[in-house]
C-alpha cells in the first residue's frame, strides 16, 4: 500500500481548460495584451475544433476573475491585469474543475457569513444602492416567471462587495458560477422557492442597511439553507 499511495490520479483536462491554458500562455508571452480584443466566439471554435459552448465557458471563467472584459459593441478584450496575480488565479480556476457539491457549498456558505455580516458594518451608501438595484433585477425576473440565477448571484456579488475585503469577492467568483451551474442543471430552485428567496433577500439588505451584522449573518444562513442540504444529497 505504501508504494501505491505515491501514485497520482491522472488529471484529464477539459476542452475548458485547455482554452484557458492558450489564453494563459499567449499574455505572458506577450502576444495577447491588456486592451486586445480575442477574435469572436465563431472564430476561435472553428480555430480549436471545439464547440462554441465550450470556448463561452471559458470566457465566462476568465470574465468571473477579471482577466478578460466583454465590453458592448468591442467584442471580449483583455484587462490589465497582473502577471504573478493571474498566474494564481488561472492555476485556482483549473484545479477547481470537478470538486464534489457539497465542498464547495459549504465553503460558500461560510464565506457568505463573513462577508454579510462584514458588509453590516463596512458598507457605504454606494454599496447599499449596488445591493438595492441588484435586488430590484431579481424581484423583476421572479414577479415575470423568469429564471433569476445570474440576478441571484449578483445580489450575492454585491453584499460581497460591501463586505470590502477583496479576497472574499474573487473566491466567490471562482466557485458560484460552478455552483449555479449545478443549481440550474437539477432545477432545485422552483417557484415556490423564488418567492421566499426574494423575502430572503430583502431580510438580508434590510439587516445591512440596519448594521446588524448577527441578524445580517441569521439571514444569509437561513437563505442558503435549501442549497446546503440538497448538496449533501
Amino acid at each position: 500500500m505504501e508504494l501505491l499511495e505515491n501514485f497520482k490520479a491522472i488529471e484529464v483536462e477539459t476542452p475548458v481548460d485547455k482554452i484557458i491554458r492558450q489564453i494563459r500562455e499567449l499574455i505572458i508571452t506577450g502576444y495577447l495584451r491588456p486592451g486586445d480584443k480575442l477574435p469572436s466566439e465563431r472564430k476561435l471554435s472553428e480555430k480549436l475544433g471545439v464547440g462554441r459552448t465550450y470556448i463561452r465557458d471559458a470566457i465566462k471563467k476568465l470574465e468571473f476573475v477579471g482577466i478578460l472584459n466583454t465590453l458592448p459593441q468591442s467584442g471580449v478584450v483583455v484587462n490589465g491585469v497582473d502577471i504573478a496575480a493571474m498566474e494564481g488565479l488561472l492555476s485556482n480556476i483549473m484545479k477547481i474543475e470537478k470538486p464534489d457539491f457539497f465542498s464547495l457549498v459549504e465553503t460558500r456558505v461560510m464565506m457568505e457569513k463573513f462577508a454579510v455580516q462584514q458588509a453590516a458594518v463596512r458598507r457605504t451608501d454606494e454599496d447599499i444602492a449596488a445591493i438595492q438595484e441588484a435586488l430590484d433585477k431579481y424581484n423583476v425576473r421572479v414577479d415575470r416567471g423568469l429564471p433569476a440565477e445570474n440576478e441571484d448571484f449578483i445580489f450575492h456579488l454585491r453584499v460581497a462587495e460591501a463586505s470590502h475585503n477583496s479576497v472574499i469577492k474573487t473566491m466567490l467568483l471562482i466557485i458560484l458560477p460552478d455552483i449555479l451551474k449545478i443549481y440550474i442543471a437539477e432545477k432545485v430552485c422552483d417557484k415556490e422557492r423564488k418567492a421566499k428567496r426574494v423575502m430572503q433577500h430583502e431580510g438580508i439588505l434590510q439587516a445591512i442597511i440596519d448594521g446588524d451584522g448577527d441578524l445580517a449573518e441569521k439571514h444569509m444562513i437561513d437563505h442558503l439553507h435549501d442549497v446546503l442540504e440538497f448538496s449533501k444529497k
